[in-house]
């Protein structure tokens, strides 16, 4: 049973993974000041960069778009994997095994090792398969791929290969590796008879399938012989590795633009993929031997952020009853998506590998530029089935076709269709309209569902969620800040303005409190903790630093981290902004009296203001009346003037 990893050991992994090593692995970092890197933000375009990592704090953040956030948050939006997946992922990198509360468990270090072995063997059998296509041997699989306008550029750039005939040349090969016949039998790489284990993939043109993260898991393989009696296409069966429910052809390559472009394109074959990807559709992938489902669309959702803020999903199928099967099985999973979903199919049945082909790729990018609503699809599939050209045709059509207007998300698109419908069949929008509205009171299970959304839906959670995140957005007042009033009790907060010297100071000494907090050790921290900020940003992270104490600040990653835990949701970005910004110095030496300067001027500040407070005082005060308290003020204003003098001198 998996459980939740426990926390100390998601800080312990957090702490000890070095998040510049993992960031170089994406980003080529440059030193950009004492302890602070730049790059090109991975997460938009740019042309010069404003992606920022400070390893002493563990944090990331990017000027430009505002992403932010630390070691765990980088892997799982830059690999697309959740939480767990993350920490799971960053724990076997340094050899930490993980423990789990409430009796769970995880990978221990044998199933990772085991894991790792079988991973091993599928990254040199992809090596060993590509290596063969360049063989005399793969004669006929070059003629293929040539056949179907695919270089020898574009099988490099895909990783297709060849598996050799004969019955044993990939499994000599592990074996000379290594690997025993034991750990072989597990990859799915091979079959087994009388005489021990064989190569399943004999004789055929060869793709590596890869999971999200770019490791080979499994292989494709397509028939190229006459005289192979398997079928046209061979995949891995089902390992610990390999489950075909959970994997997309080319994920590894999609990944990127999808998240950008919001968009995902599914198509039925590999070489399908490839055209696509070579005409200019970056978006595309295919499943493996099976439908379109329900953890495919996991995958999906995760890619393009699928909260209900935009993206498309495009499905292309042949234009045979096939096609129209796969599509229709696919509506039925549309609610599981908020992000649109489309169906492109060309007329003349073709697939965009053959559409390339035949057509160049502007033909391809044609096809997926014309697509259409997948619910339009499913209605004018559903009015083929009956004869419109009877009343009782009509009527069927009427019945069948409501219930999938009704499951129209978009509550000011549905009576559209519903008018579109009308048209269709020739019978009143009224009437279609009332159809309509009885279906969905059928499809909501106790009653009748919200206007424009059947209860329950994705699309209902998900603008539920929205609007909570805009709550406290960052965006549009700038990383840190959100720019208007906000609902229920999130307070907002305003961008403190840079040209004021109040406030810039307040901002650089929480730089300073934030990046060396080792400097607010022994009698520092008391003053610091009795600082006032004027600028109301800055004194609610003052007040997070305050309620996440003293315990940490020898700690640079923990204690940003608890700082982030405390202070109000709207204010994290501007907390990892102030984290990362390299301080002014270029030396150790220079950063030490660069911070305490900065604290000092601080604490002589507050010492400036609380003078005024008490020359205020001394001000209204009648010595004769109150001599006690007249000649207390003044001593606390010398003891004050002291303080000051004393700061400057350390200074």
């Amino acid at each position: 049973m998996a459980g939740l990893i426990k926390r100390e050991d998601i800080d312990e992994v957090r702490q000890r993974t070095d998040i510049k090593e993992v960031v170089d692995g994406y980003v080529t970092l440059k030193g950009a000041g004492l302890g602070t890197y730049k790059g090109l933000c991975p997460f938009h375009d740019e042309r010069s960069p404003s992606f920022t990592v400070r390893p002493q704090v563990g944090r990331y953040h990017c000027f430009g778009c505002g992403e932010d956030g630390d070691v765990i948050a980088f892997v799982q939006k830059q690999d697309h994997t959740s939480f767990h997946e993350a920490v799971e992922k960053l724990a076997a990198r340094i050899g930490y095994e993980l423990r789990y509360e409430d009796g769970g468990t995880g990978p221990n270090r044998e199933e990772v090792g085991k894991r790792q072995r079988l991973l091993d063997a599928h990254k040199i059998a992809d090596e060993f398969f590509r290596a063969q296509l360049l063989t005399p041997g793969a004669a006929e699989g070059r003629n293929f791929l040539f056949g179907r306008g695919f270089d020898r550029a574009a099988s490099e750039q895909f990783g297709v290969g060849y598996a050799p005939q004969g019955w044993d040349a990939l499994l000599k090969h592990l074996r000379g590796r290594g690997f025993t016949d034991q750990e072989l039998k597990l990859t799915g790489m091979f079959s087994e008879g009388n005489r021990g284990i064989y190569d399943r993939f004999r004789g055929r043109l060869i793709w590596p399938i890869r999971d999200i993260a770019g490791d080979t898991i499994g292989f494709g393989a397509r028939k190229l012989y006459e005289d192979d009696q398997g079928p046209k296409y061979l995949n891995t069966p089902e390992t610990t590795l390999y489950k075909k429910s959970q994997v997309l052809y080319g994920i590894d390559l999609a990944k990127r633009s999808i998240a950008k472009d919001r968009q995902l394109v599914v198509v039925e074959g590999y070489t399908d993929v490839m055209a696509c990807h070579l005409a200019g559709i970056p978006t595309a992938v295919a499943t493996c031997g099976t439908a379109f489902g329900t953890e495919h669309i996991k995958i999906a959702r995760r890619l393009l952020s699928d909260d209900g803020s935009g993206g498309e999903v495009i499905f292309t199928f042949d234009g045979d009853a096939a096609g129209q099967k796969a599509a229709l099985r696919a509506f039925e999973e549309d609610q599981r998506f908020t992000a649109q979903t489309y169906v492109a199919v060309e007329p003349t049945g073709a697939d965009p590998c053959d559409l390339r082909q035949s057509r160049g790729d502007a033909a391809v990018r044609d096809l997926i530029a014309t697509r259409r609503p997948l619910f339009e699809f499913a209605i004018k599939a559903t009015l083929r089935r009956h004869n419109l050209d009877t009343v009782e045709g009509r009527v069927a059509a009427l019945r069948e076709s409501a219930p999938v207007v009704a499951q129209i998300r978009d509550a000011a698109i549905r009576p559209e269709y519903a008018r579109e419908l009308a048209g269709w069949l020739g019978i009143s929008v009224e009437d279609v309209s009332r159809a309509v509205g009885v279906a969905m009171k059928r499809a909501a299970p106790g009653g009748p569902a919200a206007p424009g959304t059947p209860a329950g839906a994705p699309g209902q959670m998900a603008s539920a969620q929205s609007g909570a995140v805009q709550a406290g957005s960052a965006q549009a007042g700038g990383p840190g800040v959100a720019a208007g009033p906000t609902s229920g009790a999130v307070p907002s907060y305003q961008r403190p303005d840079p040209r004021d010297p109040v406030a810039s100071m307040e901002r650089q000494a929480l730089e300073v409190a934030l990046q060396e907090s080792a400097l607010l050790g022994g009698g520092i921290w008391e003053r610091f903790a009795a600082a006032r900020f004027v600028t109301p940003a800055f004194q609610a992270v003052h007040d997070a630093m305050r309620a996440s104490g003293p315990g940490l600040i020898g700690e640079p990653l923990r204690w940003v981290e608890q700082v982030m835990h405390e202070v109000p949701e709207p204010l994290r970005p501007l907390v990892s902004e102030l984290a990362v910004v390299p301080l002014p110095a270029s030396t150790a030496e220079a950063v030490q009296k660069y911070c305490k300067d900065i604290l000092s001027r601080l604490f002589e500040l507050q010492i400036t203001r609380v003078k005024a407070d008490k020359m205020g005082q001394l001000q209204r005060l009648d010595p004769a009346a109150n001599p006690e308290d007249f000649q207390r003020l003044n001593r606390e204003l010398m003891m004050l003037e002291m303080e000051r003098r004393a700061l400057r001198s350390d200074a």
